[in-house]
């Protein structure tokens, strides 16, 4: 696989300072059930790195210590941690939100039964990855049958309650372009995903978050194999958008790896960036968990390089969609 970092690290990014942490969105492990195409993770079934016991303990003393309102659950699948289940439930008896990205195949993986009714018990918000509305087109992004598993999966949602009025029960679909391009208009394409999902198979679903694709791992690597990732970098700068500045995710958001160390976001963990040091918030060599227990993050500077021009490009992208109009 290519290396991208060091084609990223060069930037005019303009400087961005931390905010108050409201998210603590924690990586359980890079296994996973499928082999995306788009996975800036690389995750995959042979990937074995998982968050411990020890971790996961910290996990709930930060959401404590620092009064966090929302704890956002990835990997990989972050449903293979064999910890996930009783983090959830610590967390929800907290009165924490937890958001799930789930992949919507591995409700059907050996060891996962009762996964959905789970997830509905916990009142867990559901973000599931569905790149299309049609099945050629997931099938082509994350391999054949994943389609009809996914629609399925959904189905099985609905049927428990998500997106039902008065359950609290919310379902949000994520959309990632499948070559190099920025995703189209947010709330078009939302409803042509309600239109197309509902017709065709009586589903339902409250939130479309579109999301840019990001220029590392395993999309960088192919961006690198094709002579397209200079061009890709290009449209991103070109397509910069002042107000998605002052809205991006790593303002209130810390991304924490399966081994606790801490990054500004999801990406800067997978290019090996960690939280920046020094100053006025003396963490250690290598930012950690349990540095959050005794130390606030706000005002700090967030590490930039190129990669981060995929966040303010056109409508804006973060994890929870687009920034423009959300």
């Amino acid at each position: 696989m290519h290396a991208t970092l060091p084609l990223l690290e060069a930037t005019t990014f303009p400087a961005l300072r931390r905010g108050t942490l409201t998210t603590l969105q924690v990586n359980l492990g890079y296994r996973c059930n499928q082999t995306c195409v788009h996975c800036h993770v690389n995750a995959g079934p042979n990937r074995t790195e998982m968050m411990d016991d020890a971790n996961l303990d910290l996990v709930i003393d930060v959401l404590k210590a620092r009064s966090i309102k929302v704890l956002d659950l990835t990997g990989g699948a972050p449903e293979l941690n064999e910890g996930f289940r009783e983090l959830v439930r610590r967390a929800r008896a907290l009165g924490v939100h937890v958001m799930d990205r789930c992949n919507l195949t591995i409700l059907f993986e050996p060891g996962q039964e009762g996964l959905a009714q789970f997830l509905a018990e916990q009142k867990v918000e559901v973000v599931a990855s569905l790149p299309c509305y049609s099945l050629e087109n997931v099938d082509k992004q994350r391999g054949k049958g994943v389609f009809d598993k996914s629609i399925a999966a959904l189905q099985q949602l609905n049927a428990l309650g998500y997106s039902k009025p008065g359950t609290g029960l919310k379902l949000s679909l994520v959309y990632n372009p499948q070559g190099a391009t920025l995703p189209p208009e947010q709330r078009q394409l939302q409803a042509d995903y309600k239109r197309e999902l509902m017709a065709h198979f009586g589903i339902e679903f409250d939130e479309l978050f579109v999301i840019t694709n990001m220029p590392i791992q395993r999309f960088g690597s192919m961006l690198i194999s094709k002579g397209q990732f200079n061009s890709y970098l290009k449209l991103l700068r070109d397509n910069f958008s002042e107000p998605n500045h002052a809205t991006v995710m790593c303002r209130n958001l810390i991304s924490v790896d399966w081994q606790g160390n801490l990054h500004d976001c999801d990406f800067n963990q997978q290019l090996g960036l960690p939280l920046p040091t020094g100053g006025a918030l003396r963490m250690a060599a290598a930012p950690h968990l349990r540095d959050l227990l005794v130390q606030d993050p706000a005002g700090r500077p967030v590490r930039t390089a190129e990669h981060c021009y995929g966040c303010t490009a056109g409508q804006g992208s973060s994890c929870g969609g687009a920034l423009q109009g959300a």
